[in-house]
């Protein structure tokens, strides 16, 4: 028997071992032993590759190697989208995507545009906006739209603005004021880069007991946490429990 007979029957025997565990139409079994490459291939097209397809770990597995082989792909969809729409939605999409892209100074004149109108006030357009400025390096800028944010729209809430809002206030140099929010913030944000963030600024203060305090508690809530959560969090944890080795 020569190997390419070989690979061939156990690829026959494995289908026909899948199609039975599976409950899939017994005339499968048939038209892979009598078909041979013809039947194997045709129960694979017809069987299995539309299942892989409809799984959610495959598409996120498809959509990462579509994004690795063309990362400006989306972009430039979203591009066309707003040059040919210019409804607010396209731009906010387009605006966001040249955040991502660390294309910053374009999304925040496409933010801008956006935020006319009706949507002058719109809180969702100028967290992005803040966003865009801060990835820009324009600090100041990033707060006073957060701060212009909250005086024209009282009720909304943000935990990534909330969290943004503290960082800008520490990239200004504001120490006192970003410890202060970074403690308010670290009370009810669910994740761990908040927490995290306010440790990392009571250390640069020079207050490593707070800090210590801060990275304990943070650690202590993710080992009780469900696992899902660690596993969501684990490049921030990692960080933390570094940072509490060195304290």
């Amino acid at each position: 028997m020569n190997l390419l007979f070989i690979v061939s029957l156990l690829i026959q025997v494995l289908l026909i071992i899948h199609c039975i565990k599976t409950g899939r139409n017994s005339l499968w079994i048939w038209a892979i032993a009598l078909l041979s490459a013809a039947g194997s291939i045709a129960y694979i097209a017809v069987e299995i590759l539309p299942g892989l397809f409809r799984n959610r770990a495959t598409r996120r597995a498809v959509t990462g190697m579509r994004k690795a082989l063309d990362p400006e792909q989306d972009l430039r969809r979203y591009q066309d989208e707003a040059r040919l729409t210019g409804d607010v939605a396209s731009r906010q999409r387009y605006a966001q995507e040249l955040t991502r892209h660390g294309r910053t100074a374009e999304a925040v004149a496409v933010f801008r545009e956006a935020l006319t109108g009706l949507y002058e006030s719109d809180p969702n357009l100028m967290l992005g906006l803040a966003n865009a400025q801060f990835a820009h390096g324009a600090y100041a800028d990033a707060r006073a739209t957060l701060d212009a944010l909250i005086a024209r729209n009282p009720t909304f809430k943000s935990p990534d603005g909330h969290l943004l809002y503290a960082r800008a206030l520490e990239a200004e140099g504001n120490r006192d004021k970003a410890l202060e929010e970074y403690a308010a913030l670290s009370k009810y944000y669910a994740g761990a880069e908040a927490p995290l963030r306010y440790a990392r600024l009571l250390r640069s203060c020079g207050r490593n007991d707070d800090a210590q305090r801060v990275l304990k508690e943070l650690l202590e809530h993710a080992r009780l946490a469900p696992r899902y959560y660690r596993k969501m969090q684990q490049e921030w944890l990692s960080i933390a429990e570094r940072e509490l080795a060195s304290l």
